[in-house]
């Protein structure tokens, strides 16, 4: 299975002077899986600490900071001494030891010529429980679920990645029919590792989505092993809302509609933590798209989405036969399907900032508005072929953007300042 970051992993490794990293993302995307390939790519040696399943190690780091007695330990565990030119030293499960996360700062200041990668699905500052965390002493990579080219060479089919990277427009409308069917496989099966394999090995949409509700269930075991009691149900409450939320004409993240007379207190801790866990994604609204973009957001509104658009259709009980009816699967939950897509491929795209956009009486709202540069460009999202787009023509009228994008099922098109992409091309990354 091949993933992108494996580039950046390397260009992290190949930098001169560089720091201990540190893997975000949401459990289960695959970060053990990217760190071990890594290392065996890259590098002669790979040691491999699980701190959820090594209560040696944690107490060694309980103990014990300074690192030339920590790379002893580590080179006993591995059973071969540490050598820092070829040997990868990996730190899985972080959060369980605090301690650890702490030691990547001395080992920055100390022995920098050691590489390390460490990883966890609970590494925001908020959950070290007062540990010191290593601020400005290690780097950052984040991992999100595969993107549809990610998939696509995870079944086989390479070569029309080929045909996006490359822009061929002309080509990619001769193969639509093939591209919608692999989209719509995509948007049912999603981008968890896990599932695309199992679909890889034996096609079976029905285990798709047993796994998928297992991972649900993993998800909300999470909530009762790492929140507060007082806050588990309200956690719970507020991430099954998404879905409904998303199926709203004005999809802006309601606190009522996760409970009668909910307010934003009431449900910040719940929140940040499914934000920070990388469980949901928060895209806030902006006043005006103007340079830069973040000084223009409005915190109060925002909406939100969940970080895999196979997991939302499992989340509402999406039907499988959905895959064999023509572009169903893009219009049920009015577009929630292809809005999370479009806003999953964009975060795989690094350094895009992604906001929406509505006007002053929110009657007119455009699905998402990115910066690319020195350039705002407002994103509006058809579920299939249908290209009324009265919010971004009202959008257009108000502030002349140089670039407008319109992605739906139409194929390519450039007219003046509007382009119109295909749902399948939106991971070209270029606008």
């Amino acid at each position: 299975m091949k993933r992108q970051l494996l580039k950046s992993l390397t260009e992290w490794k190949c930098k001169e002077n560089h720091k201990p990293l540190i893997l975000e993302g949401a459990r289960q995307v695959g970060k053990t899986w990217l760190m071990k390939e890594f290392g065996r790519i890259q590098y002669k040696k790979t040691v491999y600490i699980n701190f959820d399943r090594n209560e040696k190690m944690c107490k060694v780091f309980e103990t014990e900071l300074n690192t030339k007695r920590l790379l002893t330990a580590i080179g006993l565990e591995a059973g071969f001494k540490i050598e820092p030119e070829n040997t990868l030293i990996i730190f899985d499960e972080i959060r369980e030891c605090p301690r650890a996360i702490t030691s990547l700062k001395y080992f920055n200041e100390d022995a920098p010529e050691y590489d390390i990668i460490a990883a966890g699905s609970l590494l925001g500052v908020a959950h070290h429980f007062g540990t010191g965390f290593p601020v400005g002493k290690v780097e950052f990579l984040r991992l999100y679920p595969l993107s549809f080219p990610e998939f696509l060479d995870a079944m086989g089919e390479g070569q029309y990645v080929e045909l996006i990277e490359k822009r061929d427009f002309e080509m990619i409308k001769l193969f639509k029919t093939k591209f919608e069917e692999l989209l719509k496989q995509y948007c049912y099966i999603g981008g968890m590792p896990e599932v695309v394999q199992k679909f890889v090995n034996n096609r079976d949409f029905n285990e798709v989505r047993k796994i998928q509700t297992s991972i649900l269930m993993s998800y909300e075991r999470d909530f009762s092993k790492h929140i507060p009691a007082n806050t588990v149900e309200k956690t719970r409450m507020l991430w099954r809302s998404i879905p409904t939320q998303l199926a709203k004409e004005n999809k802006k993240f309601v606190y009522n509609a996760v409970k009668n007379g909910g307010r934003a207190k009431e449900f910040e801790t719940a929140l940040t933590w499914l934000r920070d866990n990388g469980l949901i994604y928060q895209v806030y609204r902006i006043k005006k798209p103007y340079l830069p973009i973040g000084a223009y957001e409005d915190l109060n509104s925002f909406k939100l989405f969940i970080l895999d658009v196979g997991l939302l259709g499992a989340l509402v009980g999406l039907e499988a036969r959905v895959i064999l009816d023509e572009c169903d699967i893009f219009t049920e939950f009015k577009g929630a399907i292809a809005e999370q897509y479009v806003l999953q491929q964009f975060k795989t795209i690094p350094n895009l900032p992604v906001y929406y956009w509505t006007n002053e009486t929110s009657r007119a709202e455009v699905d998402f508005v990115i910066q690319t540069g020195s350039e705002v460009i407002p994103v509006e999202v058809k579920a299939a072929t249908n290209l009324k787009a009265k919010s971004l023509k009202s959008y257009i009228d108000k502030y002349t953007p140089n670039n407008a994008l319109r992605i739906s099922l139409a194929d390519y098109k450039r007219t003046d300042n509007l382009t119109d992409l295909p749902l399948y091309c939106v991971v070209a990354g270029q606008f």
